[in-house]
């Protein structure tokens, strides 16, 4: 039967191609698509699949119920796009100026969608219950994953499974790892507030902009004095606002940044430490600083269990030289929350463009990727569902 779907996979990938660039070249930002999820919805209903629309705002949920007893195993994509102008000449190049698909969502979507269409057209024979989550918001805090699972979208699930397409990482590898594999994410924002004069008699007031600067430096003692070295952490400050003239001392200084961590409890001390630091250089300099840490999304933990069916599954469907242990990586994702509510693991796609010129990475302007991964993630989807049942 697994040969059959992979083989109805490979008879699908024109379609998959076709899917992917109409989305790419009508994309929506985050929390604010419309069409896409009716677009998406659409399709699945076309193809006899009962369809859940609306859920948890903007998500849609695909169910497909084999004819046989199994288990429910759920494979999410998302959907939405980024505040980024498509800079590409292709064909399929953005038609929404100042909005494109430049982290190849559209291409989840698209493998997903034709992974759905090769599993239901076999469904009376298939064990258990596909569930199909295409999620909006991914790329926005909150993000759509916990209202869609407030929702309902995990209800009755067992196992839950996610890839992401790489366009830095070697196309046809599937890239997986145990454990972390993605950071949390805390945004920072320091207002230091001082007392403004002449920049000519900085002793009649009190420079911000040294403190915050002091500041700035003494963050970067948290990695390297509090944090174990064998510990990933990042402390950064990617912005620094002060003032707006050279011979005015101004009466505040903004500074923002990230704070990127695996291990709950560091994430945590990295908190507690940016604040203290800041407050107390700032008095020690006779400033004050006012600290607002917002969290963002927890790490990704992928469940070993969970990630073993994906190495199983990956080397029947693409080969055994196909599947590649990765480390960590610092940039979000909110799949973290699927895994924390059931098992489930998350996995990348090498994605790589052929010719180097037009290999770019992620969020950037020229963003683009090899269409085949589309196609191996959906293939790596049936063979995950099948061992999953065994």
């Amino acid at each position: 039967m697994q040969t059959m779907v992979l083989d109805k996979l490979e008879s699908l990938f024109e379609e998959m191609i076709e899917t992917r660039r109409y989305l790419h070249m009508h994309p929506e930002l985050s929390h604010q698509e419309r069409e896409t999820p009716e677009f998406i919805a659409n399709k699945l209903e076309a193809m006899g699949v009962e369809v859940r629309r609306g859920v948890g705002g903007n998500g849609v949920v695909g169910y497909i119920r084999g004819g046989k007893p199994g288990k429910t195993i759920a494979f999410r994509a998302d959907f939405d796009a980024l505040p980024i102008d498509d800079k590409k000449n292709v064909p399929y190049k953005s038609t929404v100026p100042g909005v494109m698909h430049a982290c190849g969502h559209d291409g989840h979507t698209a493998g997903l969608l034709g992974f759905a269409k090769a599993m239901t057209a076999i469904k009376e024979e298939l064990p258990g219950t596909i569930v199909l989550i295409h999620q909006f918001g991914e790329e926005a805090p909150p993000g759509g994953s916990r209202a869609m699972i407030a929702d309902g979208c995990l209800d009755g699930v067992d196992l839950v499974y996610g890839a992401h397409v790489q366009s830095n990482l070697e196309h046809g590898k599937v890239c997986v790892r145990d454990g972390f594999l993605q950071a949390s994410e805390d945004t920072i924002k320091i207002v230091v507030r001082g007392s403004g004069t002449h920049g000519a008699e900085p002793h009649l007031g009190v420079d911000p902009i040294l403190a915050a600067s002091h500041i700035m430096i003494a963050l970067q003692s948290i990695v390297s004095r509090n944090t174990d070295p064998l510990q990933e952490l990042v402390v950064t400050i990617g912005k620094f606002h002060a003032g707006d003239a050279d011979n005015v001392i101004p009466s505040e200084a903004v500074l923002e940044g990230t704070i990127r961590v695996f291990n709950p409890k560091l994430r945590k001390l990295a908190s507690e430490r940016v604040t203290a630091i800041a407050e107390n250089v700032a008095r020690a300099m006779g400033a004050t600083a006012e600290v607002s840490i917002e969290a963002g999304y927890d790490s990704l933990w992928n469940y070993p269990e969970a990630m073993d069916i994906v190495r199983l599954a990956a080397r029947e469907a693409i080969g055994e030289d196909a599947v590649v242990e990765i480390q960590p990586v610092m940039p979000v994702e909110d799949f973290a929350y699927y895994t924390q509510v059931v098992p489930g693991a998350f996995f990348f796609i090498g994605a790589k463009m052929a010719d180097d010129s037009l290999a770019f990475p992620h969020h950037h302007e020229n963003f683009d990727f090899n269409e085949e991964a589309m196609l191996i993630a959906a293939k790596v989807f049936a063979a995950t569902f099948f061992e999953a049942q065994k």
